[in-house]
């Protein structure tokens, strides 16, 4: 053993679940909460946002942790006898999308939450092993940053292709719980753990003083919501992609998965429009319904390239699709061949434009030292998520558009002429904003 893995005996537990998930595929496993110790729960505790909302009880990170090994002793006895009784969560609301349209979160109590990573840590190694490659999101080394390659890649590959997109109607609301209750026994069977992920489902949901009990879906926010949808959604779309829909095929074909975004690419219109057909059907049968306007086909091809289906033949003109926070368009490069482009998705841009307005909303009046790091903050998590090879010039319109907020926020709170353009300048020399990356330069990839 290394002298890692002796300081950290969590990652040394996970590696052996691992290694027995690996060597037992078709296994479902019956002793796993016997991992869930203190020393356990303290690492949970410390994999847990401590900058978090807090939920219904009002208990903080600080406050629960002046007393840190008795409350996660006491935790755990609770979880051991079958005592826990798991806490409603808080509801709020998130803007989706670029309309007016918010998304439901659930926010658990802190106990909630370390627990739930806990049991999420122990369930990761197991099912980590039965994911297929096409799947990303919320799994352990893989990223949205892997998923996008792999999208343009293999539609490269295909030299071009009939995409199509998958919008599932409120996933984390919908999904019924039978079905996940019966995917996770494929290889889950420990009594304790499924009792727990019951329990959290029973607690409710804490709206406007009001406690609501959802007959189906899981609230969006708990900590071990994703891993449970990667459950569901590997064996109701990945399995059956991968096992029954593939093989039945005349061409080529891929999946890749992001949580519940997906798209699906076809090197024949064809087999893309007999897979579309099934789809709601397939997703019906476990309780999910699709986007009627945002699932959809499209023909994903370099201008003037072919595809094999009766698109190329009537000269239907390549169409762009967003997936993952980008969109994703055909283009020339310097050299002058046709490459596979992305920038920053509009909707993406229009909320982290929004989000900033609001904060300077609220903190008008805070002085432009505090303004000034918050704006270097948002400008840096922009930057490492969406600062991907070939997206410069949507990242420089980002940093433009955040000067512009900040001198029209800035003028409203100043008198007699306000913050003008030449005062903005001199004060944009003294705090420079952090400018994109270097090497992100316009990218991209040849077919």
């Amino acid at each position: 053993m290394t002298e890692a893995q002796q300081s950290d005996p969590v990652s040394t537990k996970q590696q052996r679940i691992a290694g027995l998930a690996e060597r037992r595929p078709q296994e479902g496993f019956t002793a796993l909460n016997h991992h869930l110790d203190r020393a356990w729960l303290v690492e949970a505790s410390n994999r847990t946002r401590k900058d978090a909302a807090p939920g219904v009880d009002g208990q903080t990170a600080q406050a629960y942790g002046l007393q840190l090994l008795e409350n996660l002793q006491g935790l755990l006895g609770r979880a051991q006898s079958g005592t826990y009784r798991a806490s409603p969560v808080r509801r709020v609301h998130i803007a989706k999308g670029t309309g007016k349209e918010l998304r439901p979160l659930g926010i658990p109590t802190l106990a909630d939450k370390i627990l739930q990573r806990a049991v999420a840590t122990v369930l990761e190694p197991v099912d980590a092993q039965d994911f297929l490659d096409g799947s990303y999101g919320f799994r352990p080394g893989r990223s949205a940053h892997q998923a996008l390659p792999a999208v343009w890649q293999q539609a490269l590959d295909l030299g071009g292709c009939w995409l199509v997109e998958v919008d599932i109607q409120r996933f984390f609301d919908t999904r019924d719980r039978a079905h996940r209750r019966t995917f996770l026994q494929q290889r889950v069977r420990d009594g304790v753990l499924p009792r727990l992920i019951g329990k959290w489902r029973q607690a409710g949901i804490l709206a406007e003083g009001e406690l609501v009990h959802a007959e189906a879906g899981t609230p969006q926010g708990g900590v071990i919501s994703p891993l449970l949808a990667n459950v569901y959604l590997h064996y109701l779309v990945d399995v059956w992609f991968a096992q029954a829909v593939k093989p039945c095929l005349k061409g080529r074909a891929f999946l890749v998965r992001y949580a519940d975004d997906l798209v699906m690419g076809f090197a024949c219109e064809a087999d893309a429009r007999r897979v579309l057909d099934v789809l709601p059907k397939r997703f019906g049968k476990y309780g999910l319904t699709l986007h009627p306007e945002k699932t959809r086909l499209l023909r994903f091809v370099r201008p003037g390239g072919r595809t094999t289906g009766t698109g190329a033949s009537q000269g239907v003109s390549p169409e762009s699709f967003d997936f993952l926070g980008f969109t994703h368009y055909w283009s020339r490069s310097k050299k002058g061949s046709w490459v596979i482009k992305h920038k920053t998705a509009r909707g993406r841009l229009r909320r982290a434009l929004r989000k900033v307005a609001d904060w300077f909303r609220r903190h008008l009046h805070e002085p432009i030292a505090v303004q000034y790091r918050a704006l270097q903050q948002e400008l840096r998590g922009h930057y490492q998520y969406c600062g991907v090879v070939g997206n410069g010039r949507s990242l420089w319109c980002f940093r433009e558009r955040l000067q512009e907020v900040w001198q029209k926020w800035l003028s409203r709170r100043r008198r007699g002429g306000g913050m003008t353009w030449e005062r903005m300048s001199q004060l944009l020399r003294g705090l420079p904003l952090l400018k994109p990356p270097a090497w992100v330069a316009p990218c991209v990839a040849k077919p």
